[in-house]
């Protein structure tokens, strides 16, 4: 069995031509759009007839041993001509992909979409761009997604006006959460920190469903989400936005570059927000949305060279205060008091990060990275009588080793990695102090026949202080049935362990009290580390008909929780209790969407998404409380020649299952079931000159509200209120208006 298993490999090994002398061809893919040109990421560069190959960086650059058996190199790319160039004495490369292919006289254009999945990456991800993010004001980044089925966006409550993201059906902290690939919204930021990316910051965000590389870390159990910022080599000069709205929220962005050289950038990023109308829509003596100061400010700076460093650093403040409550509530006179129910909630957090990478000049196939972070969080806040003080010091560091064996085909990653968390938390007179660290190793193997079939194959072993030695093994798998038809298939565990006070703290906006139950032992909140395998399969298949671009993909994943940190609000209403699993719990989730340019400009989007999602609560198997089994989601793009654009989107969501409240009094009980109910938003963009455009919309078109999301709005100090049963829209129709102005 070891000789079978050994000429195996061997034939695998040596199935490429091997180089016959060390010389290399360096060159960089582009495309041309609005006449600027832009690095395509990802194309794949090979030696006609062989295997040898790699693909473009991030900034479309490529390195490639020469071989005297081929003189043809092809460059392709999904949706573009592929490239046959021949190579004579040439030691650099300027290759230009075109998006349209001439055919007996008959033009066959490609228009990049708004998302993009691609055919050719293993994993199952989806690239929201500028142009989708621009479909709606994007002010944050939980308010990137509407024009996304694949991620469900809804309040914790009726009185913070925090926005918390769902992905295959679970919530926001089971999605890992990334900049650029260094962990960031996580622990007592996962929550609101999606409020600390400003839209305007985001250069794009990549989706991946289920469980992601192990390079990243064996957090995502749902998924990852990616988000790059802008950055100095690919951003403008200036970029301004200004956003108000009829509620009175404000907000300013200034993106400002400066090339201080050949080799060196500098990005500051600045915003501004500010909410200081008192609105009560629905005169239930609460404000609709609490009142808000925001400032957010990042400078990042960026060197490369020819010698194949790159080298990135960044630093970013956060100062959040938000102020909430009753409409008579002030904070000077009624904090601690029952005079009146307020809220406040008060964060200032410092970040800085640093990247390194080095090419091997010789070998390019071959780098070294290094990424360090670090975060200081202080949030002080309270939710009535209810007081929650919280502390996070963190730091990460990750070394990253790539290279090949034999050739492109086997690439090899592995590295070590330190996560370091200290937390302090207090529930009013409770202290919950813990600190955690956890070092690990990971290494991911990856195999490529020609751009047939992908393998990713990853195991990472990690020690935690408390929860001990533990390994995370995952698998990704592609295949091309067709040149336009990819299956994929992904495996993998995921670990995490779960921050039950600041993921939860809309439950603090009721009369709930906390009950941990926990084994005493110095374990976060003496709980188990939730632990989940997650694995899934997905169909992808890109089409062209009569001349116009669609596309059609279809996804399926199921979660199953070994342990999971159970929130049960169905025991008691007056409760909110907090246990590790006993028994099953489970999310499958499928989705259906197609994408097709009905008409030229005219582009349109429908997706179908269901969920079945359960856990044991006590000793019964039960729906998740409010999720949506079912969701419909249409949306509509137009763009006239004269650059006016029109955005229309509904989604439909079906009934969600309410916690029991039926030992309440009847007037603080409600249904078992929301009803199910449509939202609508539109939007209208004008680009008047090149670096110039504004926009007005509209959010929740037909004023469809929650009624009564307050119980016991009235009397907010009685056993029975509770804010954050909420199963749909808190505020009504919203109208906002904006502009954004540009210089290259």
């Amino acid at each position: 069995m070891r000789r079978v298993f050994f000429i195996t490999m061997l034939l695998i090994s040596f199935q490429s031509i091997r180089a016959q002398e060390i010389m290399y061809l360096n060159g960089k893919v582009v495309e041309h759009i609005d006449g600027k040109e832009v690095p395509v990421v990802g194309a794949n560069v090979y030696w006609n007839k062989t295997t040898i190959g790699t693909t473009t960086d991030i900034n479309g650059n490529f390195k490639l041993s020469r071989l005297k058996t081929s003189d043809r190199l092809i460059v392709s790319y999904v949706g573009y001509q592929t490239e046959n160039i021949k190579v004579s004495d040439q030691t650099n490369l300027h290759v230009i992909l075109k998006n349209s292919v001439d055919l007996n006289e008959v033009t066959v254009s490609y228009k990049r979409n708004g998302t993009e999945i691609s055919l050719i990456d293993p994993l199952y991800t989806k690239v929201v761009g500028e142009k989708e993010l621009l479909k709606a004001a994007c002010c944050n980044l939980s308010e990137s997604f509407e024009t996304n089925p694949a991620v469900d966006v809804s309040y914790t409550d009726a009185i913070t006006g925090t926005r918390q993201i769902q992905m295959l059906g679970l919530a926001g902290p089971y999605t890992q959460i990334t900049r650029e690939n260094m962990p960031d919204i996580r622990g007592l930021s996962a929550i609101y920190g999606l409020t600390y990316i400003p839209g305007t910051w985001i250069e794009s965000i990549h989706l991946n469903k289920g469980t992601g590389s192990v390079v990243n870390g064996f957090e995502s159990i749902a998924g990852q989400i990616d988000v790059n910022l802008r950055n100095p080599s690919s951003m403008d000069k200036l970029y301004l936005n200004g956003y108000g709205n009829q509620t009175g929220r404000a907000e300013l962005n200034a993106n400002i570059k400066i090339d201080v050289s050949d080799n060196l950038g500098m990005a500051l990023l600045l915003h501004g927000a500010n909410s200081s109308f008192k609105n009560d829509h629905n005169e239930d003596q609460f404000l609709d949305e609490p009142l808000t100061q925001q400032y957010v400010l990042l400078n990042r700076w960026e060197l490369h060279n020819e010698k194949g460093v790159h080298f990135q650093i960044g630093v970013k403040g956060t100062y959040i205060d938000k102020i909430g409550g009753e409409t008579n509530f002030d904070p000077d006179l009624d904090q601690g008091s029952t005079n009146a129910w307020g809220m406040n909630i008060h964060t200032e957090r410092y970040e800085v990060w640093a990247k390194l990478g080095k090419v091997n000049v010789n070998k390019p196939w071959q780098s070294v990275g290094f990424q360090i972070s670090g975060a200081n969080h202080n949030q002080n806040s309270y939710f009535g009588l209810n007081d929650y003080n919280a502390r996070q010091s963190t730091f990460y560091a990750n070394l990253l080793f790539q290279s090949i064996i034999k050739n492109t085909n086997h690439k090899l990653k592995t590295g070590l990695s330190f996560q370091y968390d200290a937390y302090n938390e207090q529930l009013n007179t409770v202290n919950y102090d813990r600190l955690e660290y956890v070092p690990g190793v990971f290494l991911e193997y990856t195999y490529k026949h020609f751009e047939k079939f992908d393998a990713i194959i990853g195991l990472r072993g990690d020690y935690h202080n408390e929860y001990g030695a533990f390994l995370t093994p995952r698998v990704h798998l592609r295949y091309a049935l067709t040149d336009k038809i990819t299956l994929r298939g992904s495996g993998g565990r995921g670990l995490r362990s779960a921050n039950i006070l600041s993921e939860n703290t809309g439950l603090l906006a009721s009369s709930r009290q906390f009950i941990i139950n926990g084994d005493g032992s110095d374990k976060p909140y003496g709980l188990e580390p939730e632990i989940a395998w997650n694995y899934g399969a997905s169909l992808s298949y890109k089409f062209i008909l009569d001349y116009r671009n669609g596309s059609v993909s279809v996804d399926f994943y199921r979660t199953d929780f070994q342990n999971q940190i159970v929130i049960d609000l169905d025991a008691n209403p007056q409760q909110a209790l907090f246990y590790n699993l006993e028994g099953q719990s489970y999310s499958n989730s499928f989705q259906a969407q197609f994408d097709y340019e009905l008409i030229k400009r005219l582009d349109f989007r429908i997706a179908y998404r269901w969920y079945d999602v359960k856990t044991t609560f006590g000793d019964e198997l039960k729906e998740k409380p409010l999720v949506s089994n079912h969701r419909a989601f249409i949306n509509l793009a137009y763009e006239t020649k004269k650059h006016w654009k029109f955005d229309y989107t509904i989604n439909w969501q079906g009934k969600k299952r309410i916690p029991d409240l039926s030992s309440n009094p009847d007037e603080y009980q409600m249904v078992e079931y929301s009803p199910s109910f449509f939202l609508m938003n539109a939007q209208i963009s004008k680009i008047w000159r090149q670096n110039l455009d504004t926009y007005i919309g509209v959010e929740n078109l037909t004023n469809f509200k929650q009624s009564g999301p307050i119980l016991s709005s009235d009397q907010p100090f009685s056993p029975y209120f509770d804010s954050s049963l909420i199963w749909g829209p808190v505020t009504g129709i919203n109208i906002y208006l904006g502009f954004r102005y540009k210089i290259k």
